[in-house]
């Protein structure tokens, strides 16, 4: 597909749902806290795009990534409709959409991560490249649970507990940080391929 249709309809189908979410969230901070990684990402990807252009399998699972944040700011992690749902058909005891959002928070960015190294180092591919792209999920989910955590100093009671989503569970953090692991390896595992055939297809139309 071309990619420029592409990211048009992922940018209309984004933009639809952050829209849509900003209609009667259910707290407009928890809202913005939540949503902040779209609202500025998504700017910096537009005015870089010139420079450097990701595959467009990178551009998908980024915009799917966004919709999950997005949808998360709407309902917050703790309350997600659909995952009651879940909760209560399968007796379980919590909401899990929050680990489903820190899923993805180490699934797409460890394939953003990789990508840039490939493209701008001259890293190839191998342990290295592994250890090093296990080293950023593990600071990104790290740094994240502390920005969580510093976030809820100067929020009211309810806003804080609404955005860590932690449904009393005092290890929440940790598994929270597992599930990045877990969907960054999964990324590398299965991902990597489509990406790599994906950036030699952009690398032969260039020469």
């Amino acid at each position: 597909m071309n990619q420029k249709r592409l990211l048009a309809f992922l940018s209309i189908t984004v933009g639809l749902v952050l829209i849509w979410s900003l209609i009667n969230p259910k707290d407009y901070g928890v809202w913005f806290l939540e949503t902040f990684p779209v609202l500025f990402g998504f700017p910096i990807l537009f005015f870089t795009y010139k420079k450097f252009k990701f595959t467009n399998i990178t551009y998908t699972l980024i915009a799917l990534h966004a919709i999950i944040l997005i949808v998360g700011g709407h309902y917050t992690y703790a309350d997600n409709p659909l995952f009651n749902w879940i909760r209560d058909l399968l007796n379980l005891d919590r909401n899990y959409y929050d680990r489903v959002g820190h899923f993805f928070q180490g699934f797409v960015p460890v394939l953003i991560a990789r990508e840039i190294l490939l493209k701008k180092t001259r890293l190839n591919k191998g342990k290295m490249l592994f250890f090093l792209l296990v080293c950023i999920i593990a600071f990104i989910t790290s740094f994240y649970e502390l920005l969580e955590w510093a976030s809820t100093w100067n929020l009211p009671p309810e806003q804080g507990i609404d955005f860590l989503g932690s449904q009393g569970d005092l290890w929440d953090a940790q598994k929270d940080m597992t599930m990045a692991f877990i969907g960054g390896f999964i990324g590398l595992l299965f991902f990597s391929k489509i990406q790599d055939k994906q950036m030699k297809h952009v690398k032969k139309k260039k020469t």
